[in-house]
């Protein structure tokens, strides 16, 4: 059975955290995107969470569909405004089904990292690729692994140090398995949650989607199409289904 990392626990804390991915300089690119390529076709998110991203796309006028593990987090998608018109799956979105068809699939914010092994990855494009109609495209943004910011022999990289929250990556680079470590300060007391995710190279994904039948078709360093490079820490990258 998976493990629900996203319990009620974060789900609580989720939207707070991640208030700077909130800010319109950063939704709004990505949302005019996606609705760029969904056109007047619908749209399935994989791992739809609190709704950042499909609520905005269904205002601009997008049908959308969410898959997601964590009932904790959906719970929080249908207590907002709008939620009424997003359906959502409760299930793994490596494998679980929806039976409707979509001109656009996506997956955001790093999500992919979420399936732990190379064969639930696998297992992701196929699904997406079962779900979009001739011609549909599959959208997915996530960093670019950085391990050459590690100096040799090290495994550990801290990413976040303030007076309440100490954060920092662990790197298995046999198993490409990160653990996400969080030390979290309130007063004389403290929390501690860790979660594993699999890093994935560009072309370890393109192969991932060929086995799926798609072909890459752009390939971004962020939602307002900059070039990529070798220098990007992330890329937008689009995959498409033959018509």
């Amino acid at each position: 059975m998976t493990k629900i990392y996203f319990d009620e626990q974060i789900a609580a804390r989720y939207d707070a955290a991640s208030e700077d991915m909130f800010d319109p300089a950063v939704l709004d690119p990505a949302v005019d995107f996606l609705a760029g390529l969904a056109g007047s076709g619908a749209a399935l998110e994989l791992g739809i969470g609190t709704g950042r991203i499909a609520l905005p796309l269904r205002r601009r006028g997008v049908r959308v569909h969410g898959i997601d593990v964590s009932s904790a987090m959906v719970d929080r998608l249908r207590a907002k405004p709008g939620a009424d018109q997003i359906g959502v799956t409760i299930g793994d979105f490596a494998t679980t089904t929806v039976d409707s068809r979509f001109s656009l699939a996506y997956l955001v914010y790093n999500t992919i990292t979420n399936l732990t092994t190379q064969d639930e990855q696998v297992e992701c494009f196929r699904n997406v690729a079962a779900h979009l109609e001739p011609g549909g495209r599959f959208v997915l943004e996530v960093f670019v692994p950085i391990l050459q910011r590690l100096p040799p022999g090290e495994t550990v990289r801290a990413f976040h140090l303030s007076p309440t929250r100490l954060s920092l990556d662990e790197y298995d680079v046999l198993t490409q398995i990160l653990y996400s470590h969080h030390y979290r300060f309130t007063g004389d007391t403290y929390e501690v949650s860790s979660a594993p995710y699999r890093y994935v190279w560009p072309s370890e994904l393109d192969l991932m989607a060929r086995l799926a039948g798609m072909r890459l078709s752009e390939r971004w360093s962020d939602w307002r199409r900059a070039a990529f490079t070798s220098d990007s820490p992330s890329h937008i990258s689009v995959w498409e289904k033959p018509a």
